[in-house]
């Protein structure tokens, strides 16, 4: 028998495709997108080390404010609420509208573009769900340190797509030289005689040093496409 914290995400997300979305779901039970997003993907409370799992007076509550039967959140699903519209039974699969992204490190942050096609399902910290509308190569960083305060936390995270273009005021992800990306804030600056352009990475927090792509050599990985935060 699976864990009882499985049940309840594989049930979560079929109460998703229920509403049509995750915000739907959201405003029908009360709860803000991003709790539904912690249920989903049992990420890490930074401050216990232990996965965020949804409690049985949550399970309760969601089972009221959908119509479900009481006990519905705890019982595995059915064959039929797993099967694709042919009657073929697959294994669980996300709703439509969502995929799966990878919270990785720096390091594989630096060398994305190298990595990402061989990259396999035990590469990754763990997988968060976001929308289906960023691309395939989305991946996620987890912010470190207080460079970028007030605007982002340590321990926030950041989605970050490599097909988006930065634009001025942009946030990215880029690799400065040295084996580890960085986060920080794109400032476009001018084009070069060759039409290259000339930007800064610019941290929020005074206290850190800008750097420019004029002097030294900067490659942009992604720009960000969304910040989440767990408020604890």
């Amino acid at each position: 028998m699976q864990p009882i914290d499985v049940t309840r995400r594989e049930k979560l997300a079929l109460l998703i495709k229920e509403a049509g979305s995750q915000a739907a779901l959201a405003e029908t039970i009360g709860k803000a997108p991003a709790q539904i997003s912690q249920w989903l993907n049992a990420s890490v409370n930074s401050r216990t080390g232990k996965p965020r799992v949804m409690s049985n007076s949550i399970a309760r509550e969601i089972e009221i404010k959908t119509g479900k039967p009481d006990g519905w959140m705890d019982a595995p699903a059915q064959k039929h609420e797993l099967s694709t519209p042919g009657g073929s039974n697959v294994e669980f699969t996300l709703p439509t509208g969502v995929r799966r992204v990878p919270l990785i490190s720096y390091v594989q942050a630096g060398v994305w573009t190298e990595i990402v096609n061989s990259f396999q399902p035990g590469d990754a910290h763990e997988w968060l769900i976001t929308s289906e509308s960023h691309s395939p190569n989305t991946f996620v960083l987890t912010v470190r340190g207080n460079s970028m305060e007030p605007d982002f936390k340590d321990g926030d995270l950041v989605i970050i797509d490599p097909a988006v273009r930065p634009r001025p005021g942009s946030f990215v992800v880029a690799k400065n030289g040295r084996e580890e990306a960085t986060f920080k804030k794109y400032r476009h600056r001018s084009v070069d005689v060759l039409g290259n352009d000339i930007f800064e990475l610019v941290p929020l927090n005074d206290d850190y040093p800008t750097m420019r792509s004029d002097e030294q050599p900067i490659e942009i990985i992604g720009t960000m496409v969304e910040h989440r935060r767990f408020y604890r």
